[in-house]
C-alpha cells in the first residue's frame, strides 16, 4: 500500500464527494426523465449525463480544485471530454465482457460495466481532471498575464502555483 500525503487524501476525498453528488444527480434525473417525464432512454441518459458532469465540474471547481481558478468555457469542455472518455471506458469494458468474452448474464454485465468499468473510468476521470482540467498549465484563461497561475491574489505578489508547489494539488508550503 502506498502512503498518500494529507493533501492527496483531501484531493481524493473532494474528488469522490463531487463524483458521488454528480452520480446521485445523474441517477435521480435519469430515473425521473425515464419515468414521470416519459423520455426515451438515450435522451434521458444524455440529459442526465450532462447534468451530472455539470454538478461534478462545479463541485471540483468550487471545492477540490478551487485554488486553480479555471476561467472560460475551455476547462468545462475538457472536463466534459474527460468524463465522456470515462463513460466510454465503462462501455468498452461491458462490450468486451458481453460480446467478446460471451459473459452475458446480468451479474456479468454489472461486474464488467458498473464494477471494473467504473473503477477504470474513475481512474481516467481523476487523472484527466487533475492534469488536463485543473492541473498546472491546464486551461487557457486560467493563467495570468505572466503565464502563471496566481495563488491568493489579494494584493500580494503573485506566486506561480505550479512552480511553488511543483504541481502538487493542495501543497501550500512551497
Amino acid at each position: 500500500m502506498v502512503a498518500v500525503p494529507a493533501g492527496g487524501r483531501r484531493e481524493l476525498l473532494g474528488f469522490a464527494a463531487a463524483g458521488l453528488l454528480a452520480y446521485a444527480v445523474d441517477l435521480g434525473l435519469f430515473t425521473w426523465l425515464r419515468g414521470p417525464a416519459g423520455l426515451d432512454p438515450l435522451t434521458a441518459k444524455a440529459l442526465s449525463f450532462v447534468a451530472g458532469c455539470s454538478v461534478a465540474y462545479a463541485g471540483n471547481a468550487l471545492g477540490t480544485y478551487r485554488h486553480a481558478r479555471p476561467r472560460g468555457v475551455r476547462p468545462y469542455a475538457v472536463f466534459f471530454a474527460v468524463n465522456a472518455a470515462g463513460a466510454a471506458v465503462q462501455l468498452l469494458c461491458l462490450a468486451v465482457s458481453h460480446y467478446g468474452l460471451g459473459l452475458t448474464s446480468q451479474r456479468a454485465d454489472t461486474v464488467s460495466g458498473a464494477g471494473v468499468g467504473m473503477a477504470l473510468g474513475t481512474v481516467l476521470r481523476f487523472w484527466g481532471t487533475r492534469t488536463l482540467v485543473f492541473g498546472a498549465g491546464a486551461g487557457a484563461g486560467a493563467a495570468n498575464s505572466a503565464g502563471r497561475r496566481a495563488v491568493g491574489g489579494s494584493g500580494g505578489a503573485a506566486r506561480s502555483w505550479n512552480r511553488t508547489s511543483g504541481g502538487r494539488v493542495g501543497s501550500w508550503t512551497g
